[in-house]
């Protein structure tokens, strides 16, 4: 157990932070006078030109959707903002549907942040702060009163302050080992009916595996027992293949030998995994690529999903997704990255309490930088249409445990944020003002986004648009 008057020090060291930055001073939004279309389309630079269009349709559906899609934004506004000065690996991302369910290498069943594209170390109210403003903008788009918004923000907040103290108290091995599984959330769960909704998640995680999703994707061809992915444009398709949406001068139709190039890729992603797990994933033999097209804000970047059988006739899917410069790196100065892929496996393993088995990275053509993971391993995420006020407010109190878990493990600072956090209501009061006057913020860029798409600035078009095109 650590030396109590040295977690008091460093209580008092969090503490004296606030002489410095005040609590209240993080109701302030930060630099706003810039042009968001701008920082969209830079955002966008890179990416598959075609499916550009595809992303900003996706994002056009809400002020939440484009919340989403624009974590450049706010992290470009975060940086005009005052910082407390507790830097560590933070996600980068944090809004209220990167939280989700996945299982653990041994089966069980974890809540846990679940996106880390944006990986990087950071301000850590960075995260807490767009969390925050993520409950105030779904709020209003699910016709929540201004009243049920601020009530979610202060149970993000308060869970976040005192779950931090909790760590604060707690060794570091101690930390490291949490775990926030299904079942400690039935155990916490406040009535019956939470108690079944987190029961019926459990059964539904439970049904998503590689083998449910294979004949949902795939069909096996010929004697040799071979699978092929379906295409289903523009959400799946095969880069080479009639349904592509490659330009015909993509850098990555210019190779002679496509299968030699991923084998090579595949080959430098084996070597970043432990021995074992080179082992294990030698049992697979690779049988089809395809292009998929993911999330919101990830739409164009480079994402393939592999499938891969054993012997036995099991599958495997991976995903290989396509990591580029974080946007908390382009606007908070930290150490250069070798290699965007491996930044977000680390950043990934600092921050979870448990990661996936196969979490590795490679480099591929043309110097793009990959991560690759399962693509579907009991995987699962919560509806926000189907939540009324108080199951909101619980999921609200467990993203804000998630977080605060996160953070003490990730920084091993948690002495110091829970001196500076206190036991008032400062820092929610804070946060109350920056996420209400931040959605505010956000509807003002939508609306800004919304006119650059009628007025031609912008390209954008729905799936069902796209899939038109694929029709006979």
């Amino acid at each position: 157990m650590e030396n109590v008057a040295e977690l008091q020090a460093r209580r008092e060291r969090g503490k004296a932070l606030r002489q410095m930055v005040p609590r209240s001073t993080h109701g302030a939004i930060g630099h706003v006078d810039r042009d968001p279309i701008a920082l969209l389309e830079q955002s966008s630079a890179g990416r598959v030109p075609r499916l550009v269009p595809l992303r900003y349709g996706r994002m056009v559906a809400s002020p939440f959707a484009f919340y989403r899609g624009s974590a450049i934004i706010q992290a470009h506004d975060l940086a005009g903002t005052r910082r407390s000065g507790l830097i560590h690996q933070i996600c980068g991302d944090c809004h209220l549907s990167n939280f989700g369910g996945f299982a653990t290498p041994e089966r069980s069943l974890l809540f846990d942040v679940n996106d880390f594209d944006e990986t990087s170390p950071g301000p850590w109210e960075w995260d807490l702060k767009r969390l925050c403003a993520s409950f105030v903008v779904a709020g209003r788009h699910l016709r929540h009163d201004a009243v049920e918004n601020e009530r979610m923000v202060r149970e993000v907040v308060t869970s976040y302050r005192d779950r931090m103290a909790e760590y604060a108290e707690m060794s570091i091995l101690e930390t490291w080992y949490d775990r926030i599984t299904f079942d400690r959330l039935l155990e916490t769960a406040e009535d019956a009916d939470l108690q079944k909704r987190v029961r019926r998640a459990m059964e539904r995680a439970a049904q998503r595996t590689h083998e449910t999703l294979l004949p949902k994707l795939g069909v096996c061809e010929g004697r040799d027992g071979r699978w092929r992915l379906l295409d289903a444009p523009p959400a799946i398709f095969h880069v080479r293949g009639e349904q592509t949406l490659f330009e015909p001068d993509d850098d990555w139709l210019a190779y002679d030998d496509p299968a030699a190039i991923v084998n090579r890729c595949f080959g430098d992603y084996t070597a970043t995994l432990a021995q074992d797990r080179q082992q294990l994933l030698s049992h697979f033999r690779l049988h089809d690529t395809a292009f998929k097209v993911v999330g919101v804000g990830s739409v164009g970047t480079r994402c393939l999903i592999l499938l891969m059988i054993d012997s036995h006739g099991k599958p495997l899917f991976l995903q290989a997704k396509e990591a580029t410069k974080s946007v908390v790196a382009r606007y908070f100065k930290s150490p250069a990255v070798a290699h965007e892929g491996r930044r977000v496996v680390e950043g990934q393993r600092l921050m979870q309490a448990a990661s996936d088995v196969f979490l590795g990275w490679s480099k591929g053509p043309s110097g793009r930088h990959f991560y690759i993971r399962q693509l579907r391993d009991m995987k699962f995420s919560a509806d926000l249409e189907l939540m009324d006020v108080n199951v909101l407010a619980a999921y609200a109190r467990t993203c804000g445990w998630v977080l605060a878990r996160a953070h003490a493990k990730a920084g091993g600072m948690a002495a110091e944020a829970s001196g500076y956090l206190g036991t008032s209501d400062r820092m929610a009061d804070a946060l109350v003002a920056y996420s209400i006057a931040y959605a505010d913020q956000v509807e003002r860029d939508y609306e800004v986004f919304v006119a650059a798409c009628r007025s031609g600035r912008l390209e954008a078009r729905t799936d069902a648009d796209m899939a038109a095109d694929f029709r006979v």
